[in-house]
């Protein structure tokens, strides 16, 4: 959504705007806290960020040849879209799951579809981002138990699990659970990680969610910070030290349209988070205090007027991500208000990202727009905003509290209703949809053949078949008295997936126990 910050209207920015502004606090320097300047001290210089585009669709077959066909173009990381059905805890022949196999991502249903998924793939030289959260301990198991049949040591795997299950409630609808033990779950994510999987990124706290559902800036901020913070909170409640489980947290933000107010955001995010973990939590390390994040560029911005408009917005907003000091970025594809990308959209959106690495010469100096009157009068102004809103969270009693009692739900939908509205008056501009319009030329997006859902579930009749249920139901019967009885799931979640349990079955066993949510009207 694009923001018109309340001080852009001055048009002009001088030294009178940073009054009591003081660079050695509020800026420092890069690698050092308050990290404003970015979490390493030679950012790009010593590395690009990693280029990660998001894919997934149909089968693990189909999936598996993009990946390998991205990879092959020069992306250099891995990141998973799982379909609705994988992300609800149903197998692909569910009831509920009619319709809906493999269409907006891969369907995966057991270890035999993350064995086809990454076949050929080696994880120990890659990282992978998975977008999933109400069964994201499943799928990080399922991952784990492939990279060891390849042979890949605990640490040498890489990457990071989504696992961020309050935006669920809050922007996005991928919940299962009700939301003590869905908390649970995320900490018992934790406490595995610590002990089994040490450079895996336990939770990637998302942003992005709330701002596709309409939120400004500033309630992208503070919503996703005060997750945050209640992650940190419930872990250091279950028995976790903060620095051991912080410096394996990642966040997740939104690359939207306006290019200096989401360049001063990160940096107002990377501030405001090292100064809460800190001086609120304890925090000690510094790795605990340094925010690390992974960028998309805005899916709610793109049209499906005019979709060649959308290679120059996703540029721009990719400029924006670059600019503010992001670890890694996803590029959208232009034609994705029409489908899922093809493999030229695909490539071209990676290409996007190549170019900015490689011929714009951001990646020459680290944070570039510091000092500038206008960028740092807006990151005061954003931190200074959520902040703000951070405060009214507390004063609900936390964010758990504030989801409960529809806060932040209610602040988005204003939000979103107020763009809307501008969009329909036409005092906010969107190229190609109420100014410049022209008569759509005829695109070819890509679909999904019913076909897979059909090939989807005969896979799992033979699945079923070649197992042993007796181990299978042992190892079920393990996660159901874990649920009861308090003891960390995933360790008896593993054992059952090894003895080829499902994804949809170990979710109905949680399922049993903890019950379903159901949102209030």
């Amino acid at each position: 959504m694009p923001e018109k910050n309340p001080s852009s209207s001055k048009g002009t920015f001088g030294p009178g705007d940073l009054d009591g502004w003081d660079p050695d606090v509020q800026l420092g320097v890069p690698g050092d806290y308050p990290y404003t300047r970015g979490p390493y001290p030679s950012m790009y210089a010593g590395r690009l960020w990693t280029m990660r585009q998001y894919a997934g669709f149909g089968t693990a077959d189909e999936t598996n040849m993009r990946f390998k066909a991205l990879l092959g173009a020069g992306q250099t990381g891995l990141s998973v879209a799982f379909d609705l059905p994988t992300q609800m805890g149903l197998d692909s022949d569910a009831g509920l799951a009619v319709g809906e196999v493999g269409k907006v991502g891969v369907a995966i249903d057991s270890i035999d579809d993350m064995r086809r998924l990454f076949d050929g793939i080696p994880l120990g030289e890659v990282t992978t981002s998975m977008t999933i959260n109400a069964t994201a301990p499943i799928l990080l198991l399922l991952y784990q138990l492939v990279a060891e049949e390849q042979g890949v040591g605990a640490d040498q795997i890489r990457g990071t699990v989504q696992n961020d299950i309050l935006k669920e409630y809050i922007a996005r609808g991928t919940y299962i659970y009700p939301v003590a033990p869905s908390m649970r779950i995320v900490t018992d994510l934790f406490e595995y990680c610590a002990a089994e999987l040490p450079n895996w990124n336990t939770i990637s706290i998302s942003g992005y969610h709330i701002r596709e559902a309409g939120s400004t800036a500033a309630q992208e901020l503070a919503f996703t910070l005060s997750n945050g913070l209640a992650y940190v909170e419930a872990a250091v409640a279950a028995g976790l030290d903060v620095d051991d489980f912080a410096p394996r947290l990642s966040f997740f933000w939104n690359a939207h349209n306006g290019v200096f107010v989401e360049a001063a955001k990160y940096r107002a995010a990377r501030r405001l988070w090292a100064r809460l973990m800190r001086d609120r939590v304890g925090a000690r390390r510094p790795e605990s205090l340094r925010m690390r994040f992974h960028t998309q560029t805005a899916g709610s911005s793109l049209t499906a007027q005019q979709p060649e408009n959308n290679i120059v917005r996703t540029a721009y907003q990719a400029l924006s991500a670059v600019l503010g000091g992001t670890q890694s970025l996803h590029t959208n594809a232009f034609d994705e208000a029409l489908g899922l990308p093809t493999d030229a959209s695909a490539k071209l959106a990676l290409r996007t990202q190549q170019v900015l690495g490689h011929e714009t010469g951001l990646a020459d100096v680290v944070d570039p727009l510091a000092g500038s009157y206008y960028v740092e009068s807006l990151t005061n102004e954003l931190e200074s905003s959520a902040q703000d809103l951070i405060d009214r969270i507390d004063e609900l009693g936390g964010a758990v509290a504030a989801i409960e009692a529809g806060f932040q739900q209610s602040q988005i939908e204003s939000a979103a209703y107020d763009h809307a509205r501008q969009v329909d008056e036409g005092s906010t501009t969107v190229v190609g949809v109420n100014a410049y319009y022209e008569e759509p030329a005829p695109t070819q997006p890509l679909v999904i053949d019913d076909a897979v859902e059909r090939m989807q579930r005969a896979a799992l009749v033979d699945r079923r078949a070649s197992r042993d249920d007796v181990e299978v139901n042992v190892g079920l019967g393990a996660v159901e008295e874990a649920a009861r009885s308090g003891s960390n799931l995933l360790y008896p979640m593993k054992a059952a997936l090894r003895s080829g349990a499902t994804v949809g079955e170990v979710s109905d066993v949680l399922r049993t126990v903890f019950g379903r949510y159901r949102p209030a009207s």
